[in-house]
């Protein structure tokens, strides 16, 4: 019964069994690898974007860091949720990685911004003053850090309030392909098709070992990327290990397949917690869910075995945050519900 968290769960034996075709003589490394030219190919395809350039890191925090800093200058600063990853999990990495930028948290409603919280954080950043810092990119976290879902109407209001402002747009999508599952809709349209600049494609959480794909829809940045990569030390010399995962993430859709599985999962979960009397605190379209369990409860769940992470709140009772990965047994599930 382990909730704790999507990275806790197996890599796919489809991975495991490419990490171990790769593993067979010699092969070019940073990145010169053959199946590196095929991984390209299957995301230029799989986004519609045959121009965009493709990198491999090892985490979402180098995703998430190096693409932000080829978009934004020191004395900008990067317009986040209030929960975002980039600037409450990443230890000042964003902030490293673009020589010093500023990130500027932007209120949320249920996990995601408004187009309004974001005008207003903006227009505290008046540009060409030279006294403060000035108005950069955007990042949106798609799944949000609560669990929630922007539509695509929310993300192109969101998107538009920054071309407006003239501000390139990152996207954070280590929950990527679980927001893909829930909307159903293709990768271009929850991407470039609304302004979306660049991208983390998140892995390590659905069934990888660690690779994330940075994807730079506009290739004019894609040389400062290499070298922000090599310089930051994420340039691997044995790559094909990491595109040998990605290679199998992509063929025959398996990250779509693992995505639409943990969903289920987490469908699953959420059922029973409501039919056990309990109320969700945000909705569930993808596979993390937050809910306040009594302390009686919560007590008689570790002592069964269950791991999830939760935080006392000021009436005693702990809200804890369920994550469901593609590899778990529903009966673990069903006996989670049970226990309550």
């Amino acid at each position: 019964m382990f909730f704790a968290s999507d990275n806790a769960g197996p890599a796919h034996p489809a991975v495991m069994e490419a990490l171990t075709a790769a593993n067979q003589g010699f092969s070019a490394g940073y990145g010169n690898d053959a199946m590196m030219d095929q991984v390209r190919d299957q995301i230029r395809d799989l986004f519609e974007a045959p121009e965009a350039a493709v990198y491999l890191v090892g985490t979402g925090t180098a995703a998430n860091a190096l693409l932000l800093g080829i978009m934004a200058q020191p004395w900008d600063t990067v317009f986040c949720a209030d929960a975002a990853h980039v600037d409450v999990d990443e230890c000042g990495a964003p902030e490293f990685y673009t020589g010093g930028a500023k990130l500027s948290q932007v209120a949320t409603v249920d996990g995601k911004m408004t187009p309004e919280a974001l005008k207003a954080a903006i227009a505290q950043h008046p540009r060409g003053v030279v006294h403060g810092v000035q108005p950069g990119p955007l990042t949106i976290t798609q799944l949000t850090e609560s669990g929630t879902l922007h539509s695509l109407a929310e993300l192109s209001d969101l998107t538009d309030v920054a071309r407006d402002h003239g501000l390139p747009v990152h996207m954070d999508g280590a929950r990527f392909a679980n927001a893909i599952a829930a909307l159903n809709c293709t990768p271009a349209d929850m991407t470039w098709r609304l302004g979306v600049d660049t991208l983390s494609f998140g892995g390590t959480k659905n069934g990888l070992l660690g690779v994330e794909a940075a994807v730079i829809f506009d290739p004019a940045k894609a040389w400062e990327f290499e070298l922000r990569r090599k310089r930051g030390a994420h340039l691997f010399s044995k790559h094909r290990y990491l595109s040998a995962q990605m290679h199998a993430y992509l063929t025959d859709d398996l990250w779509l397949t693992m995505a639409r599985a943990a969903n289920a999962n987490a469908a699953r979960l959420a059922d029973g917690l409501r039919a056990a009397g309990l109320t969700l605190n945000y909705s569930v379209p993808g596979n993390m869910m937050f809910v306040d369990l009594p302390a009686q409860t919560h007590a008689r769940l570790q002592k069964a075995g269950a791991v999830y992470f939760a935080d006392e709140t000021a009436d005693g009772t702990f809200r804890a945050r369920l994550v469901c990965d593609w590899s778990i047994d529903p009966t673990l599930i069903d006996r989670f519900i049970a226990l309550l």
